[in-house]
């Protein structure tokens, strides 16, 4: 059964490179998980940027069906799931082309569906960056704030799931889960 380390933060605050050391620190066969599509030079400058960084790791990329590549892992292995902020993009990018809507309910249930399959998977840690989006403005746009909601409720999710759970703020990690237990 894997373990599940949920890492959160704002937009550049650390997150990636952090679950990166964490990962790097367990043993086992590494994965990356990259959930990026790749859509104009700049951010395949960014990807191959990123993979340069990531020595002996494989690299699966996979815009939605994430728990498909968990069928295909070997046991034992450690993945680094970056990121399900771009997973629910993708999902509303393509529900849109094909004129549907995706609901709370709806993306509960597949991130539901999704951390178990992870959680009774073979892997030894699975590590998953995430952003944290509610915290700023209200987005000025309906599929902006579906977007915003669609997220808190998948990581909402995700964090009941996880066994830890990591804030980063400046690159600075705050464990949250489980929490420090400080007796005063």
């Amino acid at each position: 059964m894997a373990g599940i380390v949920l890492i959160t933060g704002g937009c550049r605050s650390g997150k990636s490179r952090f679950a990166l050391e964490k990962a790097n620190s367990i043993e086992g066969k590494k994965f990356f998980l990259a959930t990026c599509p790749r859509v104009d030079s700049e951010m395949e400058e960014r990807i191959q940027r990123h993979q340069r960084e990531r020595i002996n790791w494989d690299t699966i990329e996979e815009e939605t069906e994430l728990s498909s590549v968990f069928d295909s892992i070997p046991s034992d292995s450690v993945v680094l799931l970056d990121c399900l902020s771009l997973w629910i993009n993708n999902l509303m990018y393509h529900a849109n082309g094909k004129n549907l809507y995706l609901t709370e309910e709806q993306i509960k249930d597949t991130c539901t569906k999704l951390g178990q399959h992870i959680l009774d998977s073979q892997t030894k840690s699975v590590f998953i960056v995430t952003n944290e989006v509610g915290m700023g403005l209200v987005p000025e746009t309906k599929e902006g704030r579906q977007y915003r909601d669609l997220l808190g409720i998948c990581n909402q999710t995700f964090s009941s799931l996880a066994n830890e759970v990591y804030f980063l703020v400046s690159g600075i990690p705050i464990r949250i889960k489980p929490s420090l237990d400080i007796s005063l």
